[in-house]
């Protein structure tokens, strides 16, 4: 793709025509108007703008950053704001073109009053892209209503280390199931007119030792068959419109300034065709950070070779160093060109353009019943299961304790990207501005005929061992002791868990662990409730002399969690959530995946056992389910699709919900293979007793890899399938023959696995 290899409406190319050069810089860039104390990003307080807004606009703007999502303000209030901020932009700037609108959306429009859904590992947890999909749709309405443009989500890195912070952000361990879940939010959300932004691209989580901006010493095989699926889903199936950079250094060369990943193979390979955008303060990190550029004017030529089209969240390189470098004749001003033609195209889409700002909004409900009806499909859906004694569900207990940090705590909800954990955590007293109800009180509610205790224990983070004894005494006198233990998410070393909250151990926090075995002790059944961003080492909970009555795991479940959990304890739902990550044995295992090769497993060469607590895709419910007869295509030509077929039955005594999950094993390859992959998955609803025929169409193109000579290729050979409860167990099991030569992966090949359920 040359520099003028680009599609321009006329009006466009009138435009760029009549642009100096401080007009083009001008839209290539973002201005944080409330940038101040605030620390919503990295290093926010060090690179804050010393620039005026009145002089940053004299000649345009790209973007405005996060006018709703950077402290509380009242939605309406602002609003008009921004829709005369956009009028004077119009009618006051000699091209009169309007400022892009872009907020965080994560996990919901990070802004005061507005809902907040399940974090993506929750997303994940459920294995719905429909209702993922559903939830991006409102997300996407919420933001056009607000005239916001851009919503920088979703975050499609691939899960390599619990250890990581940001784990919370991400969707899971397995990049189909990333990519797939992934690329339904970014349907969903631009199909409201909003445009999605794909972070981070690309191999952010792989860092060091699951360190924040550490390297990446991931090779290119890893890098092409395990963290780019996503990406290229999202671009090739979802037609996303904005790719954001990582911070990343891959192998010594950070990815904002190479163009081999942002141009060589986002746009001329894949097709691309929209703006990418810097991650906050990347273009500076590449001299202050990376030390690759002398100064800001060379970070700024760095980057926008390698194609970076618009800095944000400010201009901070875009303009005047950069301007510097143009008028020097160190920068070809056809680059710039090339970025403006881009942002240009991108408002026009939008919309922009034509916008005259008339009417701003006067009233909005940015948590309406549509939103919260999803939120709570969606929490009930991501609650896992991992072990039951029988105690669950809950049979009318009389006497009920709940006890620990997370017990009687909103905040314990929401993960990092929620406007209260990112935002009013900074503005204490500030009311959430919507409704959140606790665990605890949800508890109160779905169980009216019993009497609830409520003691904290301990904290989430500290030593603070004050509280066991009336959380002991608490248990003592229960029926049952539901223990909600976890994280509490944050910013930056303000909370366990979330950017910047990276960890060296993967115990719970704090004394969290010795409150849960002391409970234990009292004999009272414990029902075990983590409330989490990452996956802890919690073995010792699940089995053994120490082991807790029944255990479930939860992901950041947003606003409706608390009611979701409850209504699973109570028996009013069934658990039908599967871990989208493998559950930890230990840090030391770290970073493990279970899409291992053999030597990534257990074997007797190492005295060290890798092999996680509980694997990936494990899940149980209130019912059993039967999964028998697995049938596949004989033999299938290398690039065509072959069918497998399972049939599943319940088992049990009530209805329920199974994930019913196809795996294969390459057996053997010219690289080599991992012993289980996940081809493709199905939630699939069943009375007592009822039956289904479950079929996958699985194009040979989930077998691809990057073969020897660097290209992604589907070799000829024997493929072992099977469907079980998660991957590590064969309920039933088949083979397939790849036959002919070996094919070359091209872009029209079938990228996802469809799916039918005859009933």
């Amino acid at each position: 793709m040359t520099l003028t290899d680009i599609s321009v409406s006329t009006r466009v190319s009138d435009l760029i025509a009549r642009m100096t050069l401080d007009e083009k810089l001008a839209q290539l860039v973002g201005f944080w108007v409330d940038q101040g104390d605030e620390v919503v990003a990295p290093m926010a307080g060090e690179m804050a703008s010393s620039t005026a807004y009145a002089d940053a606009t004299v000649h345009g703007l790209g973007q405005l950053t996060r006018v709703y999502g950077t402290r509380p303000v009242d939605p309406i209030e602002r609003a008009a704001w921004l829709w005369n901020e956009q009028r004077r932009l119009v009618r006051e700037t000699r091209l009169g073109i309007p400022a892009l609108v872009h907020e965080e959306c994560l996990t919901g429009l990070a802004a005061w009053q507005a809902a907040t859904f399940p974090t993506p590992l929750a997303w994940g947890a459920a294995f719905d892209p429909e209702l993922v999909e559903e939830m991006g749709a409102l997300i996407g309405e919420s933001m056009r209503e607000l005239g916001v443009h851009q919503g920088l989500a979703p975050v499609l890195d691939v899960i390599r280390d619990p250890r990581w912070g940001r784990v919370d952000e991400c969707i899971a361990e397995d990049p189909y199931v990333v990519g797939v879940i992934g690329t339904a939010y970014v349907r969903g959300l631009q199909s409201t007119g909003v445009h999605a932004t794909l972070k981070h691209f690309v191999g952010y989580s792989g860092s060091q030792a699951g360190r924040n901006h550490a390297p990446v010493h991931a090779g290119p095989r890893e890098i092409a068959d395990v963290f780019l699926p996503p990406f290229e889903m999202a671009v090739r199936d979802g037609g996303v419109r904005s790719v954001m950079n990582s911070y990343a250094e891959i192998d010594g060369v950070p990815v904002a300034a190479t163009p081999v990943y942002l141009t060589d193979l986002l746009r001329e390979t894949w097709g691309f065709d929209g703006t990418v955008v810097s991650d906050y303060f990347s273009v500076a990190f590449l001299q202050t950070m990376h030390a690759v550029a002398r100064d800001r004017g060379e970070a700024a030529q760095l980057a926008l070779e390698a194609g970076i089209d618009v800095e944000l969240p400010t201009g901070d390189a875009y303009v005047g160093p950069l301007a510097e470098r143009v008028r020097a004749g160190q920068v070809d001003e056809a680059l710039i060109d090339r970025a403006v033609r881009r942002v240009l195209i991108q408002k026009e889409e939008l919309g922009l353009l034509d916008e005259t700002f008339e009417e701003p909004p006067t009233s909005i409900d940015l948590d309406s019943p549509a939103h919260r009806a999803v939120a709570r499909r969606l929490a009930e859906e991501s609650v896992v299961l991992l072990t039951n004694d029988g105690t669950l569900p809950l049979a009318s207990p009389r006497r009920v304790a709940v006890i620990g940090p997370n017990g009687d705590s909103s905040e314990a909800l929401m993960g990092c990207y929620s406007f209260a954990n990112h935002v009013l955590a900074h503005h204490p007293g500030v009311p959430m501005g919507f409704k959140i109800p606790t665990l605890a009180a949800s508890i109160v509610d779905a169980l009216p005929d019993a009497d609830v205790t409520v003691v904290r224990g301990c904290e989430a983070e500290g030593d603070d061992r004050s509280g066991f004894a009336e959380a002991e005494d608490a248990a003592r006198a229960a029926d049952v002791a539901i223990v909600a233990v976890g994280d509490r998410a944050g910013l930056f070393g303000r909370g366990t868990v979330g950017e910047g909250n990276d960890a060296d151990s993967l115990e719970l926090p704090g004394v969290q662990r010795e409150l849960v075995e002391r409970l234990v002790a009292t004999g009272t059944p414990v029902v075990l409730v983590v409330l989490s961003g990452r996956p802890y080492a919690i073995d010792w909970a699940l089995s053994g002399e120490g082991a807790v009555a029944a255990a479930l795991q939860t992901f950041f479940p947003g606003e409706e969690g608390g009611a979701a959990i409850a209504a699973i304890l109570s028996g009013e739902v069934s658990p039908s959530g599967h871990l989208p990550v493998s559950l930890p044995r230990s840090s030391g295992s770290q970073p493990y995946s279970y899409l291992h090769p053999i030597l990534g497993g257990p074997n007797e060469i190492t005295s060290a056992d890798s092999t996680p607590a509980l694997p990936f895709g494990h899940g149980l419910g209130y019912t059993t389910f039967e999964r028998t007869g697995l049938s596949v295509t004989e033999t299938v030509s290398a690039g065509d699709a072959f069918t497998a077929s399972v049939r599943v039955r319940n088992t049990g005594e009530r209805a329920g919900t199974d994930l019913v999950q196809l795996y294969a094993r390459d057996v053997h390859g010219s690289v080599t293979r991992p012993v289980a992959q996940l081809l493709g998955f199905a939630r699939v609803e069943l009375d007592a007793g009822a039956e289904a025929t479950v079929s996958f169409d699985v194009p040979t193109a989930r077998l691809a890899f990057t073969g020897r000579e660097g290209v992604r290729i589907i070799e000829p050979g024997e493929i072992e399938l099977w469907v079980g409860p998660s991957c590590a167990e064969r309920e039933t099991e088949a083979a397939t023959e790849i036959v002919g030569e070996v094919y070359r992966v091209t872009a029209p090949d079938r990228r996802i696995v469809e799916v039918s359920i005859e009933r």
